[in-house]
């Protein structure tokens, strides 16, 4: 039988003779709240909430949901049920796993915006949803409102991508911006970024890198098509960013800014994939460089293409709840339309590495003395390692005066090498900061 699209009455698409698809919700904080919120007010005629289910749901009840929908704290009430699509929004690894794993089995399809289940699982449940003729969906997982997955997966397929990078972080990005903006100390900007909700109690996998890099795992995956864990990605935290780095980073034409990214490199055998999460300096010309706030930037490069950029607002209920409801779309269109699940094969594992060439930022603070230059100077040209400039900021405290120097463009593991050698120096206040210059 053809089927023909037509709006309805609310205004909103429908598929003539369409069987309605039933929605079960697996948490009801912010963002589940909003997937419900979204398809109770728009009315898509042929999506149904049927279940929704969260611990304590007595307190968690609202009056605005259809009274036909049911509540619980029960999974085996959603998994024995007539629910086509499992959305979860609960987040963490357990029970979700479990869960998630139990619901494709059983003959659903799913739904998550689970960073890290997706980003250290996903290619386990793709191959389960494959194998059900099912389907798994993840475009809120990177991102929040922007399609940066369905971009990649199917906007940009037809091309040959061998580099992603971006900020996919946004409480990093904020803290980063109040540094930049105010001339305020890091832990001040940190927070001001709590006290707003953009920064949690315990910021560690926000400000260590480990959330960005979740999210750069899933991208290599989907746009680079490799298979990578989270824990062979280099993370490095933003806590050692001070108002100066600014400063300087300005007199230099940059800017700094959390940046994730995956590039592959060709070898004679295989390919190797440059990978980190690290605050970097930016050209002030790249659009890296202009986001600002709690925004997020991916930028993909191709063999054909050239580079796609996508941007928008990465985290908070209603954003996240858009990516969310347009993924039980895109199911619930296909399942209307007679398709089975077409996901694409991740196609190789290379070996990732940090080791890139690039030049290089590195800030000292010292007590300052004679001979400070000429030491670090020999110091780096033992390791084979060029200076580029030297600049200092007047007017600083002898005891604690910063002062810059940039490197020549070299390998990374050179100039680890060398602060190995120059952090033990008794003249240095605390560690060298070393950032890349992309």
């Amino acid at each position: 039988m053809t089927r023909t699209s037509e709006l309805d009455s609310t205004g909103n698409s429908a598929v003539v003779g369409a069987k309605n698809c039933n929605v079960a919700l697996l948490g009801f904080g912010t963002v589940g709240s909003s997937v419900a919120r979204i398809l109770c007010e728009r009315a898509i005629t042929h999506l149904r909430l049927t279940h929704v289910l969260n611990r304590n749901v007595a307190r968690k009840k609202v009056d605005w949901l259809p009274s036909l929908v049911q509540w619980t704290e029960n999974i085996d009430d959603v998994l024995s049920s007539d629910v086509d699509i499992v959305v979860e929004v609960m987040g963490g690894l357990q029970p979700t796993e479990d869960w998630i794993r139990r619901a494709l089995a059983s003959g659903k399809s799913v739904v998550t915006a689970n960073k890290q289940l997706i980003a250290h699982c996903g290619p386990e449940l793709i191959n389960l949803a494959r194998q059900m003729n099912r389907q798994i969906h993840f475009g809120a997982s990177v991102a929040g409102g922007v399609p940066v997955i369905s971009g990649l997966h199917e906007g940009l397929a037809g091309d040959e991508l061998f580099k992603i990078c971006g900020i996919l972080n946004g409480t990093c990005n904020y803290i980063l911006s109040q540094i930049e903006t105010n001339g305020i100390p890091f832990a001040t900007a940190l927070r001001e970024a709590q006290k707003l909700g953009f920064a949690e109690a315990d910021p560690t996998e926000d400000i260590d890198g480990l959330d960005a890099r979740a999210k750069l795992a899933i991208l290599a995956r989907v746009g680079l098509h490799c298979n990578v864990r989270p824990e062979s990605i280099v993370a490095r935290s933003i806590s050692a960013i001070d108002s100066v780095d600014f400063e300087y980073a300005n007199q230099l034409g940059c800017t700094i800014r959390q940046i994730s990214w995956a590039e592959l490199k060709a070898k004679p055998k295989g390919d190797d994939l440059f990978a980190a999460v690290q605050p970097a300096l930016v050209e002030l010309s790249s659009p890296l460089a202009r986001v600002e706030g709690s925004r997020n930037l991916v930028m993909a490069t191709g063999t054909y293409g050239g580079e796609t950029v996508f941007g928008g607002h990465g985290a908070g209920g209603h954003p996240t709840a858009v990516a969310v409801v347009s993924d039980i779309l895109a199911i619930a269109r296909s399942k209307q339309a007679g398709m089975s699940y077409a996901g694409q094969p991740v196609e190789k594992t290379p070996t990732v590495t940090s080791d890139f060439s690039t030049k290089h930022y590195l800030r000292f603070l010292v007590k300052d003395r004679p001979r400070i230059i000429a030491s670090l100077a020999t110091i780096l040209s033992q390791c084979s390692i060029n200076i580029d400039s030297v600049l200092q900021k007047p007017g600083c405290p002898k005891s604690h005066l910063p002062f810059l120097i940039t490197l020549e463009e070299c390998k990374a593991s050179l100039v680890e090498q060398a602060l190995q050698q120059i952090n033990s120096l008794d003249f240095l206040v605390q560690p060298c900061l070393h950032l890349p210059i992309l």
